[in-house]
Protein backbone atom coordinates (compact mmCIF):
# COMPACT_ATOMS: atom_id res chain seq x y z
CA UNK A 1 0.00 0.00 0.00
CA UNK A 2 1.57 3.28 -1.14
CA UNK A 3 0.17 6.39 0.55
CA UNK A 4 0.86 10.00 -0.46
CA UNK A 5 0.98 12.92 1.97
CA UNK A 6 2.27 16.49 1.98
CA UNK A 7 5.57 17.10 3.75
CA UNK A 8 8.60 14.99 4.48
CA UNK A 9 9.09 11.79 6.46
CA UNK A 10 8.27 12.28 10.11
CA UNK A 11 5.46 14.77 9.45
CA UNK A 12 2.19 14.66 11.39
CA UNK A 13 0.60 13.43 8.15
CA UNK A 14 2.78 10.33 8.41
CA UNK A 15 1.41 9.75 11.92
CA UNK A 16 -2.12 10.10 10.53
CA UNK A 17 -1.28 7.57 7.81
CA UNK A 18 -0.15 5.05 10.42
CA UNK A 19 -3.44 5.57 12.27
CA UNK A 20 -5.39 4.87 9.09
CA UNK A 21 -3.43 1.63 8.52
CA UNK A 22 -2.56 0.30 12.00
CA UNK A 23 -2.20 -3.30 10.81
CA UNK A 24 -0.16 -2.54 7.69
CA UNK A 25 3.24 -1.07 6.90
CA UNK A 26 2.52 1.49 4.16
CA UNK A 27 5.05 2.74 1.66
CA UNK A 28 5.15 6.53 1.98
CA UNK A 29 5.11 8.98 -0.91
CA UNK A 30 5.94 12.46 0.45
CA UNK A 31 4.77 15.36 -1.75
CA UNK A 32 5.87 18.98 -1.73
CA UNK A 33 2.36 20.39 -2.18
CA UNK A 34 -1.16 19.33 -1.23
CA UNK A 35 -2.05 19.27 -4.91
CA UNK A 36 0.61 16.62 -5.39
CA UNK A 37 -1.23 14.32 -2.99
CA UNK A 38 -4.44 14.59 -5.04
CA UNK A 39 -2.52 14.05 -8.28
CA UNK A 40 -0.72 10.99 -6.92
CA UNK A 41 -4.06 9.38 -6.06
CA UNK A 42 -5.80 10.31 -9.31
CA UNK A 43 -2.87 9.21 -11.50
CA UNK A 44 -2.41 5.92 -9.66
CA UNK A 45 1.01 6.75 -8.23
CA UNK A 46 -0.42 6.01 -4.78
CA UNK A 47 -3.34 3.84 -3.68
CA UNK A 48 -4.41 6.44 -1.11
CA UNK A 49 -3.64 9.96 0.04
CA UNK A 50 -3.78 11.68 3.42
CA UNK A 51 -4.53 15.39 3.83
CA UNK A 52 -5.20 17.63 6.85
CA UNK A 53 -8.57 19.34 6.66
CA UNK A 54 -8.87 21.31 9.91
CA UNK A 55 -7.10 22.10 13.18
CA UNK A 56 -8.78 22.82 16.51
CA UNK A 57 -6.70 25.99 17.02
CA UNK A 58 -6.19 27.45 13.55
CA UNK A 59 -9.34 26.22 11.79
CA UNK A 60 -9.83 24.87 8.30
CA UNK A 61 -7.14 24.23 5.69
CA UNK A 62 -8.90 26.17 2.94
CA UNK A 63 -6.60 25.01 0.15
CA UNK A 64 -7.67 21.42 0.70
CA UNK A 65 -11.37 22.34 0.65
CA UNK A 66 -10.76 23.98 -2.73
CA UNK A 67 -8.83 20.95 -3.99
CA UNK A 68 -11.69 18.65 -2.95
CA UNK A 69 -13.93 20.67 -5.24
CA UNK A 70 -11.47 20.71 -8.13
CA UNK A 71 -10.24 17.10 -8.05
CA UNK A 72 -12.65 14.17 -8.07
CA UNK A 73 -11.35 11.99 -5.29
CA UNK A 74 -13.37 10.07 -2.69
CA UNK A 75 -13.08 10.63 1.07
CA UNK A 76 -12.77 7.13 2.51
CA UNK A 77 -12.04 7.92 6.15
CA UNK A 78 -11.00 10.42 8.77
CA UNK A 79 -8.73 10.42 11.80
CA UNK A 80 -7.53 12.91 14.41
CA UNK A 81 -3.93 13.45 15.42
CA UNK A 82 -2.90 15.06 18.69
CA UNK A 83 -0.37 17.75 17.74
CA UNK A 84 2.35 17.83 20.38
CA UNK A 85 5.41 19.93 19.55
CA UNK A 86 8.94 19.29 20.79
CA UNK A 87 12.22 21.18 20.76
CA UNK A 88 14.48 19.03 18.57
CA UNK A 89 18.23 19.37 18.02
CA UNK A 90 21.27 17.56 16.64
CA UNK A 91 22.67 14.93 19.04
CA UNK A 92 24.82 16.61 21.68
CA UNK A 93 23.47 20.14 21.16
CA UNK A 94 22.45 21.91 24.39
CA UNK A 95 20.06 24.79 25.00
CA UNK A 96 22.98 27.15 25.51
CA UNK A 97 24.11 26.41 21.92
CA UNK A 98 20.83 27.49 20.33
CA UNK A 99 20.59 30.84 18.56
CA UNK A 100 17.63 30.12 16.23
CA UNK A 101 14.52 27.96 16.04
CA UNK A 102 13.02 26.65 12.79
CA UNK A 103 9.52 25.36 12.07
CA UNK A 104 6.39 25.90 10.04
CA UNK A 105 4.92 29.32 10.97
CA UNK A 106 1.99 27.62 12.71
CA UNK A 107 4.39 25.45 14.69
CA UNK A 108 6.21 28.53 15.93
CA UNK A 109 2.94 30.36 16.62
CA UNK A 110 1.59 27.47 18.68
CA UNK A 111 4.64 27.50 20.98
CA UNK A 112 4.96 31.21 21.71
CA UNK A 113 4.80 30.94 25.50
CA UNK A 114 7.79 28.61 25.51
CA UNK A 115 9.73 30.51 22.86
CA UNK A 116 9.13 33.85 24.57
CA UNK A 117 11.11 32.56 27.53
CA UNK A 118 14.10 32.41 25.17
CA UNK A 119 13.97 35.80 23.44
CA UNK A 120 17.54 35.53 22.19
CA UNK A 121 16.48 32.71 19.87
CA UNK A 122 15.61 33.93 16.38
CA UNK A 123 12.43 32.32 15.02
CA UNK A 124 12.82 31.23 11.38
CA UNK A 125 9.85 29.93 9.36
CA UNK A 126 10.20 26.71 7.36
CA UNK A 127 7.83 25.02 4.91
CA UNK A 128 7.06 22.13 7.25
CA UNK A 129 7.57 21.07 10.89
CA UNK A 130 9.27 17.78 10.02
CA UNK A 131 11.03 19.56 7.16
CA UNK A 132 12.76 21.82 9.69
CA UNK A 133 14.16 18.71 11.41
CA UNK A 134 15.33 17.35 8.07
CA UNK A 135 17.07 20.68 7.42
CA UNK A 136 18.92 20.51 10.74
CA UNK A 137 20.04 16.99 9.88
CA UNK A 138 21.06 17.53 6.26
CA UNK A 139 22.89 20.82 6.82
CA UNK A 140 24.39 19.74 10.16
CA UNK A 141 23.03 22.84 11.91
CA UNK A 142 24.32 22.87 15.47
CA UNK A 143 23.26 26.36 16.55
CA UNK A 144 19.61 25.74 15.76
CA UNK A 145 16.61 23.78 16.96
CA UNK A 146 13.39 22.67 15.29
CA UNK A 147 9.82 22.56 16.53
CA UNK A 148 8.15 19.33 15.40
CA UNK A 149 6.67 16.03 16.51
CA UNK A 150 8.41 13.05 18.09
CA UNK A 151 8.05 11.03 14.90
CA UNK A 152 10.35 13.47 13.11
CA UNK A 153 12.95 13.29 15.89
CA UNK A 154 12.89 9.50 15.75
CA UNK A 155 13.06 9.29 11.96
CA UNK A 156 16.07 11.64 11.69
CA UNK A 157 17.78 10.28 14.85
CA UNK A 158 17.72 13.63 16.64
CA UNK A 159 17.53 14.61 20.32
CA UNK A 160 14.54 16.13 22.08
CA UNK A 161 15.47 18.86 24.57
CA UNK A 162 11.92 19.73 25.64
CA UNK A 163 8.65 17.87 25.12
CA UNK A 164 5.09 19.14 24.69
CA UNK A 165 6.06 22.81 24.39
CA UNK A 166 2.81 23.87 22.68
CA UNK A 167 0.73 26.58 24.38
CA UNK A 168 -2.58 24.71 24.17
CA UNK A 169 -2.79 20.97 24.81
CA UNK A 170 -6.18 20.73 23.05
CA UNK A 171 -4.42 20.85 19.70
CA UNK A 172 -5.72 18.29 17.23
CA UNK A 173 -5.70 18.06 13.45
CA UNK A 174 -8.35 16.17 11.51
CA UNK A 175 -7.18 14.27 8.43
CA UNK A 176 -9.03 12.77 5.47
CA UNK A 177 -8.08 9.54 3.72
CA UNK A 178 -8.47 9.92 -0.05
CA UNK A 179 -9.11 7.21 -2.62
CA UNK A 180 -9.54 7.33 -6.40
CA UNK A 181 -12.72 5.27 -6.53
CA UNK A 182 -15.92 5.38 -4.51
CA UNK A 183 -16.21 2.77 -1.79
CA UNK A 184 -18.45 2.90 1.30
CA UNK A 185 -17.46 0.67 4.21
CA UNK A 186 -20.15 -1.12 6.21
CA UNK A 187 -19.51 0.97 9.33
CA UNK A 188 -19.70 4.34 7.55
CA UNK A 189 -21.64 6.84 9.68
CA UNK A 190 -20.56 10.27 8.44
CA UNK A 191 -20.84 11.94 5.03
CA UNK A 192 -19.16 15.00 3.52
CA UNK A 193 -20.83 16.81 0.64
CA UNK A 194 -20.64 20.12 -1.21
CA UNK A 195 -23.33 22.18 -2.87
CA UNK A 196 -24.01 25.52 -4.52
CA UNK A 197 -27.19 27.44 -3.67
CA UNK A 198 -29.79 29.05 -5.90
CA UNK A 199 -30.31 32.78 -5.44
CA UNK A 200 -33.49 32.87 -3.35
CA UNK A 201 -34.55 34.21 0.08
CA UNK A 202 -33.87 31.83 2.94
CA UNK A 203 -32.34 29.20 0.68
CA UNK A 204 -29.49 28.29 3.07
CA UNK A 205 -31.98 27.76 5.90
CA UNK A 206 -34.08 25.56 3.63
CA UNK A 207 -31.02 23.62 2.48
CA UNK A 208 -29.98 22.79 6.02
CA UNK A 209 -33.54 21.93 6.95
CA UNK A 210 -33.51 18.92 4.60
CA UNK A 211 -31.27 17.21 7.15
CA UNK A 212 -32.98 18.51 10.29
CA UNK A 213 -36.44 17.26 9.33
CA UNK A 214 -34.94 13.78 8.91
CA UNK A 215 -33.07 13.85 12.25
CA UNK A 216 -29.68 14.00 10.51
CA UNK A 217 -27.19 16.04 12.55
CA UNK A 218 -24.92 18.58 10.92
CA UNK A 219 -21.37 18.28 12.30
CA UNK A 220 -19.78 21.11 10.29
CA UNK A 221 -20.53 23.63 7.56
CA UNK A 222 -17.91 25.58 5.66
CA UNK A 223 -18.26 28.14 2.85
CA UNK A 224 -15.66 28.86 0.18
CA UNK A 225 -15.77 31.52 -2.55
CA UNK A 226 -16.28 30.40 -6.15
CA UNK A 227 -13.29 31.61 -8.13
CA UNK A 228 -14.33 33.95 -10.93
CA UNK A 229 -17.76 34.59 -9.41
CA UNK A 230 -17.47 37.35 -6.79
CA UNK A 231 -19.74 36.94 -3.74
CA UNK A 232 -20.85 33.46 -4.73
CA UNK A 233 -19.98 30.45 -2.59
CA UNK A 234 -19.84 26.72 -2.39
CA UNK A 235 -20.86 25.11 0.88
CA UNK A 236 -19.29 22.03 2.41
CA UNK A 237 -21.16 20.05 5.05
CA UNK A 238 -20.31 17.13 7.30
CA UNK A 239 -23.48 15.23 8.18
CA UNK A 240 -23.82 12.39 10.67
CA UNK A 241 -25.26 9.59 8.59
CA UNK A 242 -24.39 7.19 5.79
CA UNK A 243 -25.15 7.71 2.12
CA UNK A 244 -26.71 4.21 2.02
CA UNK A 245 -29.49 5.23 4.43
CA UNK A 246 -32.89 5.92 2.90
CA UNK A 247 -33.33 9.08 4.98
CA UNK A 248 -29.99 10.39 3.72
CA UNK A 249 -30.81 9.63 0.10
CA UNK A 250 -34.13 11.45 0.48
CA UNK A 251 -32.32 14.42 2.01
CA UNK A 252 -29.98 14.58 -0.99
CA UNK A 253 -32.90 14.52 -3.43
CA UNK A 254 -34.60 17.30 -1.49
CA UNK A 255 -31.34 19.29 -1.41
CA UNK A 256 -31.02 19.01 -5.20
CA UNK A 257 -34.27 20.97 -5.54
CA UNK A 258 -32.73 23.94 -3.72
CA UNK A 259 -29.23 23.98 -5.17
CA UNK A 260 -27.37 24.54 -8.41
CA UNK A 261 -25.34 21.37 -7.81
CA UNK A 262 -24.75 18.70 -5.16
CA UNK A 263 -21.76 16.40 -4.93
CA UNK A 264 -21.13 13.79 -2.25
CA UNK A 265 -17.40 13.80 -1.47
CA UNK A 266 -17.35 10.73 0.76
CA UNK A 267 -19.19 8.54 3.25
CA UNK A 268 -16.96 7.02 5.91
CA UNK A 269 -16.46 6.02 9.54
CA UNK A 270 -16.22 9.06 11.82
CA UNK A 271 -13.00 9.42 13.81
CA UNK A 272 -13.18 8.44 17.45
CA UNK A 273 -11.54 10.32 20.29
CA UNK A 274 -8.27 8.65 21.27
Amino acid sequence: MKVAFQGVRGAYSEQATRQFFPKQTPTFLPCEEFGGVFDAVLKGKAQAGVIPIENTLTGSIHQNFDLLRERKVWIAGETRVRVSHNLIVQPGVKKKDITRVLSHPQGLYQCQKFLNRHRSWKQEPAFDTAGSVELLKNENIRDGAAVAGKTAAEYYSMDILAEAIEDNKQNFTRFFLLRKTKRIERDANKTTLMFGLKDAPGVLFKALSVFAVRDLSLAKIESRPIHGKPWEYYFYADVIGCLRETAFQNAIRHLEELTTSVRVLGSYRAAEDK
